[in-house]
């Protein structure tokens, strides 16, 4: 065991985590804190590429250039979904929600790569969809009820994760830092048209330290942390650590925000958790490309 590595990655999870908490205290919508992510990811990950040296052995594959653009895409629906789901409802709700993204691939995996689904992948999937509905509580039925809205982010955000994952399963060639910083001027770029520039001139210098913080913590140092850490463990290892980062999510979001799920939607939380547990531990039920991307 490579004890560099699993401490490089139990940081990026556990720095993963504390996202929720931390971009509620930008004080910025979704769409404009991704923006503001874009950028300071985009500007960190080009400084670690040409600081490493990494650029000058750069090979670039252009027959994967669309995949790469395509994947960029997915992503930054997949962040903007997730950010939505926050300003709705609660983090321990919307990262337990996320965390349905490897039973979508599961699923999606299925048909596209035909890989057979085991049993232990069909109980998985039955007790994530059982434990979304029971996330949803009896009032999530309703299209009136106040945190749909939220619950159909949370589940969007999962998907596009998913979308994310297997389409990064085909990206083999370019590195990791060619990837990622190409991924995040695509997204600046998407971005731009869109984005509420009025937002950002009534922000305080502490939300302007915490969009900032988000930025370059939570996308650029955690995405080298993981991307470095997950080349030196084993794929159960890296299958295990993903329990970490929802771990952190919830237990600051009760200890801090003061958020307590009711008896329902404890069960719902806990049967989704125990599917994805389930089915990480199953054997070939994810590929270790899939893994990765995780």
């Amino acid at each position: 065991m490579n004890r560099n590595a699993l401490f490089q990655l139990s940081l990026a999870m556990t720095i993963f985590g504390t996202v929720g908490f931390f971009s509620e205290l930008t004080g910025l919508p979704a769409m404009e804190l991704v923006f503001v992510r874009c950028i300071c990811a985009a500007v960190f990950l080009c400084t670690a590429w040409v600081m490493t040296g990494n650029y000058k052995k750069e090979i670039w594959n252009f027959k994967e250039t669309p995949l790469i653009i395509l994947c960029g895409g997915t992503n930054l629906l997949n962040w903007i979904f997730l950010f939505k789901s926050f300003e709705l409802i609660s983090v321990t709700i919307a990262i337990s929600l996320y965390h349905l993204a490897p039973m979508i691939v599961l699923i999606i995996g299925s048909f596209i790569f035909r890989e057979k689904l085991t049993l232990f992948s069909i109980v998985a999937i039955f007790l994530c969809f059982i434990g979304t509905l029971f996330i949803m509580g009896t009032d999530g039925f309703r299209s009136s009820s106040p945190e749909w809205e939220g619950i159909i982010y949370g589940v969007l955000a999962a998907f596009f994760y998913a979308a994310t994952m297997i389409l990064g399963k085909s990206i083999t060639k370019t590195s990791v830092y060619a990837t990622t910083s190409l991924q995040m001027f695509i997204g600046i770029l998407l971005l731009v048209p869109f984005i509420d520039f009025s937002t950002y001139t009534v922000l305080h210098s502490a939300e302007w330290f915490y969009a900032i913080f988000t930025g370059i913590v939570h996308t650029g140092v955690v995405y080298l942390l993981f991307f470095n850490s997950i080349r030196h463990l084993p794929t159960n290892i890296v299958s295990f650590m993903i329990f970490v980062d929802p771990f952190v999510a919830i237990l600051l979001d009760i200890l801090i925000t003061g958020f307590h799920p009711d008896l329902l939607q404890c069960l719902g939380i806990l049967l989704i958790f125990s599917g994805l547990f389930y089915v990480l531990k199953a054997p070939k039920t994810l590929t270790d490309s899939e893994n990765k991307a995780m």
